[in-house]
Parts: C-alpha cells; sequence; structure tokens
C-alpha cells in the first residue's frame, strides 16, 4: 500500500451506492489508504477531529480547516414567516445557524 501525499489527495469518488455524497465512512476509508492504517485506526483518528469541530462550533469558536474554509455560528434574529399551505402569518423565534465561507484555494481548485 502506498501513501500519498496531502497534495495529491483525492478523496473516493462518489457513485451512486453513496447517493453522490462522501460521508465519515469514506473520509476513514480515504484516510486507512492514504496513510496505511487500518480502518478502526483511521476512524479513531477521524472521529475526534469531527467532535473537536462541531464542540468548537458549540463554544461559539471558528473553525478553519486550512485549505478548506472557516466554519462559523450566527445568530439569526426573530421573524415573521409564512407557514406553506396555509399562508399563515408564524413567529419563527431567534436561534443560531452554522456558516460556512469557502477557502479561495479550494475555491480556486474547484473552479479550475
Amino acid at each position: 500500500m502506498t501513501k500519498k501525499s496531502p497534495k495529491n489527495a483525492v478523496a473516493a469518488a462518489p457513485n451512486a451506492s453513496t447517493g453522490g455524497k462522501i460521508g465519515k465512512a469514506q473520509l476513514v476509508e480515504t484516510v486507512a489508504e492514504m496513510t496505511g492504517l487500518s480502518k478502526k485506526q483511521s476512524d479513531a483518528a477521524v472521529e475526534p477531529m469531527l467532535e473537536s469541530v462541531i464542540g468548537g462550533l458549540r463554544a461559539g469558536q471558528n473553525v478553519t480547516l486550512l485549505g478548506l474554509g472557516t466554519l462559523s455560528v450566527k445568530a439569526t434574529a426573530a421573524r415573521t414567516g409564512v407557514k406553506p399551505g396555509t399562508s399563515e402569518k408564524i413567529q419563527i423565534p431567534a436561534g443560531k445557524k452554522v456558516s460556512y465561507k469557502v477557502a479561495s484555494t479550494l475555491k480556486g481548485s474547484v473552479n479550475g
């Protein structure tokens, strides 16, 4: 099994069985293939990384993943909405949402 450098890294291509998406299982598999680790060891590396991202967001911190982008939590104001089907006006309470700003390097690599 050969190791690939991160600059040449290519995640497992999405296919019909994954619905065209790359999920945690595919990330674990890709890490295993690229590092020579077992899937169990790869999962042990991927899981804490995902947990630290979620934990940072829960704590209100911005999470920057170099080459990918920045995740942040933004407050949303209370507002009036319209209930689908009935056109009834409803109050939507204030809340929080996760926002993502794509890194320029990723934007450039996707746009060619």
